[in-house]
């Protein structure tokens, strides 16, 4: 059989196509084997049969077996040759369940046979119009019709096609992208929890340093080392500690330097917790040892758990494939959360403890700080100058009581440098210091004498000089509590023992996110980046597998296929267009296969006979030799063998008055535009292949829709592709296997090529009811569910207003064309109510705003296919009842 006449596999939904014309030549019993195993939608079982008008009876044991299995819709394509004028059916293919389409080899001149019986499969096998013919035979005579046809075809130019297809892939796959890195904002909050360190909300209240352990003590004796620190501050820093005895019992230098021992010690027994379970999982052993180091561990938070990783991967993944971000920027992004969530141990942590609580900090903490106090001298001198003048202004009493406020300065400033701070009481500890004493001292002396002067002049009364007096004194005593004070401050903000505070509460918060991260985390955190790194290597595979598959050759056209004269004709002039096959397919080869661009889009100069004589006697062409096997890729039916002629070729000259004319170049073409051919042929040759006078191609150079809906399309297989790999990375996500869903996604861009050569996508990808969670792909409902789909104009970038104004336009026989030659004509009924006509349009043709006009008054009966890219009439027209004989069962013989 010619596998360019039959679809390359099977078409969802559409009637099953065999060719039993050559299956003499092979196993017959597996042809039919092969169509019905085919899927079918349940209760529907359809099948186009490709015969040899005589060869129906003897093939009846095939046409029964195709109804073995419970009913099944047959319709019969019965090729016939130019010589006969009868037609033998037997009961099988009787309406309603059968109906038999007689068709003539009335070839046209330099028409190949593909080219007529092709696009008339195509046609017939889409189940609206398959129901619709089928009904229509069974209310003509017999049951048996010549179809007279006239039909529209729109697609795209092979430019448009392959430019619309690797932008499609394109758009799937991405160019490649740094990885980047992954912020708790742009993931779900379970995976959030992995990336920003908090801690969750059910170990709030945890204590993760036990009192009784051992670096909970080491946290509680430092933490009261530095709480004794601050009370001495507190107790030395006021009047009892300058004036009282007080301060002599506060040993502030070796509080701070306890409280810098019991701080290291504390960051050591963290660090050796740190080192020995340092870890990337969590164990049991891993728990007694950190319980020994004093660190308590709880259960697994609620907030996370290692089942909940890989279906908040799938949200994430479908969340950002929703986005439209190509494949290769999703595993980019996906890349980078597996770096960020993978486990590295809590042994990478002693650095950041090293930062927090390392020498130089703690040589910081433990440092020797001078005590300052009384501020700048040049000021303490004339302050204290000021005050002994001020004091000295009482008559006589005034050269002692002047000096003396001087002394007394003087005095507190040497009381401030021996109860200083920074000394221990034992001298063992001290910092060192100065208060300003000598200053004070002599502008006190010199200030006194000066006002003691000023007083003798003035001559004051006593009253006023004590006055003076007391002002001086009070100011004395408060300056000096101010400069103790301040002083006292200041050492404190230098040594900063309550920094030990911070640096404990940073060491806990370290303990607790190492605890929650590093720990607790350790499993899930192992899972989550394992699981990222296998969604991401899947899905660069699927891109990589995607540009390899889908920028690749197109579907391949068949061994080496060429057109030669017919070997029955010695005048060129009666040489006709015949097929001939490069050789059988082996054992495991593959028969050729059919695209779109195997046959051409527009036809040759008119070439007439100009001979009218008779047709020759019928000439049956010898079968194949029956060697090869068919099903190596096309399960239902073989390829030609080696040298065996086309089975529809022409044996003779063609009338000049046939129904066929040859068809004209059409300057839609871009090849014939540019003065090339309109088709090399599926060899490579330069002999174009022409369109039958019946079928009117427009080509369009793609509309603005059909780069996204190719996109989308391949989006949602890839959804699904992804769906079925969930389950398998929950369980081992190393054990994923590649290959398989490559091989899927493989299969995915076949068969959206397939619906872009068949239809330009109009018809939505077949629905994938094996959704392994409903639920994961609800939120993109508009990326898996693909049925609402743009119309045909915004795809093909072809208007609809041709096939409008062709199924809208009155009943004319004269409008189709009968595929049978003059002298079958005498064969058919003559009358013109017995014709039965089907109008089929697809449904794309009609959607969206560029179908709201030109339908509107369309007949009733037109039949709206789902999908498909041609549209026109049907015309079914009876024969004589002459024509028609039944063979019933006895008389059939076996096949």
């Amino acid at each position: 059989m010619s596998a360019r006449v039959l679809p390359e596999r099977p078409l969802p939904g559409h009637a099953v196509c065999l060719d039993l014309r050559t299956a003499g030549a092979y196993d017959s019993d597996a042809v039919v084997r092969a169509a019905l195993d085919a899927p079918q939608p349940a209760g529907e079982r359809r099948f186009l049969v490709l015969d040899e008008a005589d060869r129906l009876v003897s093939h009846q044991l095939l046409y029964e077996r195709l109804s073995s299995y419970g009913p099944a819709h047959i319709v019969c394509l019965a090729v016939g040759v130019r010589g006969e004028r009868t037609v033998r059916r037997t009961l099988t293919l009787r309406p309603p369940a059968a109906g038999v389409l007689w068709v003539f080899d009335t070839t046209e001149e330099g028409v190949p046979a593909e080219a007529v019986l092709r696009p008339l499969v195509d046609v017939l096998s889409t189940p609206e119009v398959f129901d619709a013919v089928l009904r229509a035979l069974g209310e003509v005579v017999h049951g048996v019709a010549v179809p007279a046809v006239r039909v529209l075809e729109h697609d795209l130019t092979d430019e448009a096609r392959a430019r619309a297809w690797r932008q499609a892939v394109e758009g799937l796959t991405g160019p490649e992208v740094p990885a980047g890195t992954a912020s708790a904002e742009q993931v779900p909050p379970s995976l959030a929890l992995l990336l920003d360190e908090s801690l969750p909300r059910s170990l709030a209240d945890h204590r993760w340093l036990p009192a009784q352990g051992r670096a909970g003590l080491r946290l509680a004796t430092c933490d009261d080392s530095v709480q004794d620190a601050v009370d001495g501050y507190h107790r030395v820093r006021g009047a009892a500690g300058l004036l009282t005895g007080a301060g002599r019992t506060v040993d502030l230098p070796g509080d701070i330097e306890r409280v810098a021992g019991e701080l290291e010690r504390f960051r050591t027994a963290v660090a050796d917790a740190f080192a020995a379970a340092g870890g990337s999982r969590l164990t049991a052993e891993h728990r007694g040892v950190l319980r020994d180091r004093g660190i308590e561990l709880p259960e697994m938070p609620r907030e996370i758990s290692r089942a909940g990783i890989v279906p908040a991967l799938r949200d994430h993944t479908h969340e950002l494939i929703g986005k439209g971000l190509p494949l290769r920027s999703v595993a980019a992004r996906l890349s980078a959360l597996s770096a960020r969530t993978a486990p590295v141990g809590s042994a990478t942590r002693l650095a950041r403890l090293d930062a927090i609580c390392g020498p130089e900090r703690l040589r910081r903490l433990g440092g020797r700080y001078p005590f300052t106090a009384g501020g700048s001298r040049p000021v303490a001198f004339a302050v204290t100058g000021l005050l002994a003048l001020l004091a000295g202004v009482w008559p006589v009493l005034g050269w002692i009581l002047g000096p003396a406020v001087g002394v007394l300065a003087a005095g507190l400033a040497h009381l401030m440098l021996r109860r200083r701070p920074n000394r221990s009481p034992d001298g063992r500890i001290d910092g060192g210091g100065a208060t300003g004493a000598a200053p004070r001292l002599f502008g006190g002396v010199l200030g006194g004498l000066v006002g003691a002067g000023l007083g003798q002049f003035l001559g004051l009364p006593p009253w006023a000089g004590a006055v003076a007096l007391a002002v001086s004194l009070t100011a004395v005593f408060l300056l000096a509590l101010r400069d103790w004070s301040r002083a006292v401050d200041d050492w404190w903000a230098r040594a900063d023992p309550e920094d030990a505070w911070r640096i404990l509460r940073e060491v806990q918060s370290l303990v607790v996110t190492t605890a929650v991260h590093d720990w607790l985390f350790a499993e899930v955190r192992h899972h989550c980046s394992a699981g990222a790194g296998a969604v991401a290597r899947l899905l660069r595979g699927l891109a990589d597998t995607a540009d390899a598959h889908g920028r690749g050759p197109s579907p391949t056209r068949g061994p080496g296929y060429a057109y030669v004269p017919s070997a029955d004709s010695d005048d060129p002039g009666e040489r006709g267009l015949r097929r001939e096959s490069a050789g059988p397919p082996g054992p495991d080869g593959g028969t050729s296969s059919w695209s779109w661009e195997d046959w051409g889009d527009d036809g040759a100069d008119d070439v007439w006979s100009d001979m009218d004589e008779e047709p020759p006697s019928p000439v049956r062409a010898p079968a194949p030799p029956a060697h090869g096997s068919p099903y190596a890729s096309d399960p239902f039916g073989p390829s030609e063998a080696s040298g065996a002629p086309g089975p529809f070729g022409p044996s003779g000259p063609v009338d000049p008055s046939g129904p066929f004319r040859s068809s004209v170049h059409s300057d839609r073409d871009p090849a014939v535009a540019r003065g090339g051919v309109a088709w090399g042929g599926p060899g490579g040759g330069p002999e174009p292949a022409p369109a039958p006078a019946w079928l009117e191609r427009r080509y369009g150079d793609g509309g603005p829709l059909l780069v996204d809906t190719l996109v989308g399309d391949l989006v949602a297989g890839t959804l699904l592709i992804l769906d079925r790999c969930w389950a398998g990375i929950e369980r081992d996500p190393g054990a994923v296997v590649p290959a398989v869903h490559e091989e899927r996604i493989a299969e995915l861009l076949d068969d959206t090529r397939v619906r872009l050569e068949r239809d330009v996508a109009a018809s939505p990808p077949p629905r994938y009811d094996g959704l392994r969670d409903q639920d994961a792909l609800s939120g993109l409902a508009a990326f898996t569910d693909r049925s609402d789909r743009p119309d045909a104009a915004r795809l093909t970038g072809v208007a609809p207003d041709a096939v409008a104004r062709l199924v809208l336009a009155d009943d004319d026989p004269a409008r189709t064309v009968a595929l049978c030659g003059p002298e079958h004509m005498r064969l058919l009924s003559h009358d013109p109510l017995a014709a039965r006509q089907v109008r089929f349009v697809p449904e794309a043709m009609r959607r969206g705003a560029a179908g709201d006009d030109i339908w509107r008054g369309i007949a009733e009966d037109v039949v709206w296919t789902g999908a498909g890219r041609h549209a026109g009439i049907l015309r079914l027209v009876p024969l004589r009842a002459d024509v028609v004989h039944t063979v019933r069962a006895e008389e059939a013989g076996e096949p």
